[in-house]
């Protein structure tokens, strides 16, 4: 009867903390987006017109449905080179979203599976691991790593701009809910920006940088063929 007690105890606790921090990036003075004008606004994806985010769909053609979403509710494959799998709660996924100032992400990773290096230029992200074990962290621009093994049940931030990365640790998948405050956040992904560019960045000037020979970037290039280690739909669009 108390384990019973105990699993619905912190069920409940997982539960109070994810709404917590979705209210928290909601707030109007704490999201990276421009504020609401109305009450809603549920995105129009079929419309051309793009002004800083979707047009409105018409308030006589809104439902209910358009404020719930269950996308989440099981995880992409983790079949590919990084082993991560990413489901979108985005505006593109979730309608209702529009205007909202709120991306709420599910990424899967196998065990050994990494989040590359990537930044997010248009907000702050929260991540609140669900399952497993990560090792997650970020740099600032003065080159200091804040990084730190992570447990089921915590949470960190990673500041808007900065580089980060996460690595499953762990012996089994990962699950992780990853909130940031912009329905469009944007994605640097920093390995395919240097090495999988179009057009391709001349070796010698990544050899420069790297200070390795040209050798080595060719043989690093080559790994990278188009979008071959981008999970379809997911990575390559947050």
């Amino acid at each position: 009867m108390a384990a019973k007690f105990s699993i619905k105890t912190t069920s409940s606790f997982f539960l109070v903390l994810c709404l917590t921090v979705i209210l928290f990036f909601t707030l109007s003075c704490f999201s990276a987006d421009p504020d609401p004008l109305q009450d809603i606004c549920v995105a129009d994806l079929n419309s051309t017109i793009r002004v800083n985010g979707f047009p409105c769909k018409p308030e006589s053609q809104v439902t209910s449905q358009d404020f719930f979403y269950s996308g989440l509710m099981t995880g992409a494959s983790t079949a590919n080179p990084e082993g991560i799998g990413i489901k979108l709660g985005d505006v593109t996924a979730f309608p209702g979203l529009n205007t909202q100032g709120l991306t709420v992400n599910r990424i899967d990773l196998a065990p050994g599976g990494i989040i590359p290096f990537h930044v997010h230029p248009r907000a702050s992200e929260a991540n609140f691991l669900l399952k497993g074990k990560l090792f997650f962290g970020f740099i600032t621009t003065a080159n200091v790593l804040y990084a730190k093994f992570m447990e089921p049940g915590e949470l960190n931030i990673i500041p808007r701009g900065l580089v980060h990365f996460a690595a499953n640790v762990g012996p089994g998948k990962a699950i992780v809910i990853a909130i940031l405050n912009s329905q469009n956040p944007g994605i640097a992904r920093i390995p395919n920006n240097l090495f999988n560019s179009t057009p391709t960045i001349p070796d010698y000037i990544l050899a420069r940088n790297f200070r390795v020979d040209e050798k080595v970037i060719a043989i690093i290039k080559s790994k990278f063929g188009p979008n071959s280690s981008l999970p379809t739909g997911t990575w390559k669009d947050i």
